[in-house]
């Protein structure tokens, strides 16, 4: 058995649901047709008096794709009817290069809600956060609007601007304005944190797997084959993306055993996707960082990597979005993204708004130097032998100090503190000594 570590949402700038093959569930075996037919009609008789009398012209085709939206809209969040130019948008996006603000949104309450800014985009410039809410765009109300209405009305020429009214908890409303970019996603970065690989993915797109194998190999090649002594896979505020994505990347940790497995209406449509050998991280100790900002995708390789016990989970509740949509293409009048299925971790749990629970909470806090009183050594005791070495002692003194002033300026840079990567930094040097000391 394996030890912890080893042997022994539609988007304004990127897309949070999850593409599989087609899958259509079989119509109930007793269908009343003369009610479908009775119910057909009704909706003729509605159609042709909204034509002839409503007070301004309405086209046929807007008619028909409103009614076919409110249908879809009204099962859950997550389905929606997307006509020619919104499905070919997410083709796009889906691709990792998009235009727009950057952010991952859905809609609660009335208000499009930010699930989630991407790295390095205007809105994540802007200062966005997950949680927020939109309630305003260029000064016209979101309400009233549905998603693919709100997305469409963000939505505009690279270069322009946007004003957005966000609510915030325990803030007053206030406005952002942020400029449309092109949005170019490289959805895996990674860097050296000494000996300890930083790896983290903030989307699921169809590059993000080839990305995180680059990222293992560079990391070895900088760090030194043989000296890293962990790797913290970082997904917070990842809204999700591919579901084949999800699979490969967990699929690049795991040795064995089931990743995730999707249900549905239908038994037969029931899949499951299992690991193969090899471990791009060789065993090392893995910290996987989540947050509510985490849905989808993310939820699903931090659920495997924690139900095998490949990972130690840190940070806060993920999102809890544990739902599969499909997209079904609709010849030449777009698709319709429908909710088909819902997935579950390889220990049978259904996330879907619940959220992976992380094995260690961690919040992102803040440090602040404590002013306590300055201690006493033996030094300050009263008639104490002094340092043969007083003159030396003395200059190093004086150096530490001009050190501590340097580190202490360096500390007050724009960079900001994560205090959950440092969490997690010293967790996996504190696995790594304690392996390193029952080894000798």
């Amino acid at each position: 058995m394996k030890s912890i570590f080893g042997k022994t949402i539609l988007a304004v700038g990127v897309v949070a649901y999850f593409v599989s093959a087609p899958a259509f569930a079989a119509a109930p075996e007793k269908t009343d047709k003369t009610e479908i037919y009775r119910l057909l009609e009704l909706f003729g008789d509605v159609f042709e008096r909204v034509r002839a009398s409503y007070v301004e012209e309405v086209s046929d085709k807007e008619l028909v794709e409103a009614a076919i939206q409110g249908m879809l809209q009204s099962l859950d969040p997550h389905s929606s009817y997307m006509n020619k130019k919104t499905f070919s948008d997410m083709q796009v996006q889906t691709k990792g290069e998009f235009g727009g603000l950057g952010i991952e949104v859905t809609m609660e309450s009335g208000y499009v809600k930010v699930v989630s800014p991407i790295d390095d985009t205007p809105a994540h410039k802007a200062g966005l956060e997950p949680g927020d809410l939109i309630s305003q765009i260029d000064g016209v109300t979101v309400q009233g609007l549905n998603l693919s209405q709100a997305v469409e009305k963000m939505r505009g020429r690279v270069g322009t601007e946007i004003k957005l009214q966000i609510l915030r908890k325990d803030t007053e409303p206030f406005d952002v304005t942020i400029t449309r970019d092109n949005i170019r996603i490289k959805s895996v970065r990674y860097r050296a944190e000494g000996d300890i690989g930083y790896i983290r993915v903030t989307s699921f797109s169809q590059q993000t797997d080839t990305g995180v194998q680059e990222a293992f190999t560079k990391l070895n090649a900088k760090i030194g084959e043989g000296k890293i002594r962990g790797y913290v896979l970082d997904l917070r505020n990842n809204p999700g993306g591919l579901l084949g994505q999800a699979v490969s990347v967990s699929d690049d940790l795991l040795e064995r055993g089931e990743i995730v497995s999707t249900r549905g209406r239908v038994e037969g449509n029931a899949q499951r996707f299992n690991a193969r050998p090899g471990d791009l991280a060789k065993g090392l100790p893995i910290v996987v960082l989540i947050n509510g900002g985490s849905a989808s995708a993310s939820e699903i390789v931090a659920g495997a990597l924690q139900d095998h016990k490949r990972a130690i989970v840190m940070g806060t509740k993920s999102f809890g979005k544990g739902s599969v949509q499909t997209i079904i293409p609709l010849g030449t009048s777009g698709a319709m993204k429908l909710t088909t299925q819902r997935y579950y971790t390889p220990s049978g749990r259904s996330i879907q708004a619940k959220g992976i629970e992380p094995d260690i909470e961690v919040t992102q806090s803040k440090l602040e130097p404590l002013n306590n009183r300055p201690g006493r050594s033996e030094r300050d005791l009263l008639g104490s032998l002094r340092n043969e070495d007083e003159g030396a002692t003395k200059a190093r003194e004086a150096a530490t100090e001009e050190g501590a002033k340097e580190a202490e300026d360096s500390d007050k840079s724009d960079k900001p503190f994560d205090y959950q990567l440092v969490r997690a930094i010293d967790l996996l040097q504190g696995i790594a000594l304690y392996r390193e000391q029952v080894a000798n």
